[in-house]
């Protein structure tokens, strides 16, 4: 450290140039020194840059850069550093795992209940499906360990249904949606939202959604994944923000006709109806334990 000491007396030097840097979360203008020019016991504060021939400094906000009398340059801080904490440091961690394990059993619950009372192979014995909880933004909260490319884009599910039905949902109402365009994957892949209201039926506090791989939307071909399709319209029924639970009762007589169909084998409405129905009872579940 002897050999590396600062000079007693130190200078401010003058910056050659001044560029615009990122720093703090937003663009300011900064000194920039030549570190040729810089002579023993100079002090640069930062933020602030020193460039010479083999690469460059970045001094930090809060820091100080010191040419020493050998040459280098010494950084030290000179600010005590901004207090940050972690994630969910600032809380009881008894009660943070307590509703961390609450949130997730529920998600939980709704997996089962789902896999117990569907008929389709899909579901109940190859578990192509997902279920989680949202919060009052369509953020993630907490989902069970199912298909993570189903939960990837369910937020943007959830939040498609939050914005086509703006001041108009209310206690008891589900929706389903397969749209890829709305946070849906494949057609098959068919998305059910429940918003969970307050105990006064006002304020929405969660959402609950599941998705699950039905056995045939509709389309060209059986299974609804032709590999020879060529627009959306040829691979199944395409639904977006369908009402399928208004306020506790089912919509089924307007089903058919909301849902439009291009290219798609007339059989298959009467498909879909029985199978959508039979994810009710794990969004139920999930609003009950809500």
């Amino acid at each position: 450290m002897a050999a590396a000491s600062v000079d007693a007396i130190s200078a401010s030097p003058v910056p050659a140039d001044g560029v615009p840097m990122f720093v703090e979360g937003s663009t300011r203008t900064c000194p920039l020194y030549r570190s040729d020019d810089l002579r023993a016991g100079d002090v640069i504060s930062g933020p602030a840059i020193i460039a010479d021939a083999n690469g460059t400094t970045l001094v930090d906000p809060g820091w100080q850069a010191c040419r020493s009398a050998r040459g280098d340059v010494v950084l030290e801080r000179v600010l005590p550093r901004p207090a940050r904490y972690a994630i969910g440091t600032q809380v009881d961690p008894v009660m943070l795992e307590i509703f961390n394990n609450l949130f997730m059993s529920i998600a939980e619950q709704m997996g089962y209940r789902l896999q117990n009372t569907a008929y389709s192979v899909n579901i109940k014995e190859r578990l192509d499906f997902s279920c989680a909880i949202f919060d009052a933004n369509g953020d993630l909260v907490a989902n069970a360990p199912h298909i993570p490319v189903h939960l990837g884009s369910m937020s943007a599910s959830i939040r498609a249904v939050m914005q086509a039905n703006e001041g108009q949902l209310r206690p008891g109402d589900v929706y389903v949606l397969n749209n890829p365009y709305a946070g849906g994957t494949h057609l098959p892949d068919v998305t059910v939202v429940t918003p969970v209201f307050d105990a006064a039926g006002r304020d929405i506090l969660f959402y609950v959604g599941s998705r699950g791989h039905h056995a045939d939307i509709g389309g060209l071909t059986p299974g609804s994944m032709p590999a020879h399709s060529s627009h959306i319209d040829e691979e199944g029924v395409l639904i977006t923000n369908f009402r399928l639970v208004d306020g506790g009762g089912c919509v089924r007589p307007s089903c058919a006709r909301c849902w439009p169909v291009a290219l798609t084998r007339p059989v298959i409405l009467t498909r879909i109806w029985p199978t959508c129905g039979r994810r009710l009872p794990p969004t139920r579940r999930g609003v009950k334990n809500c």
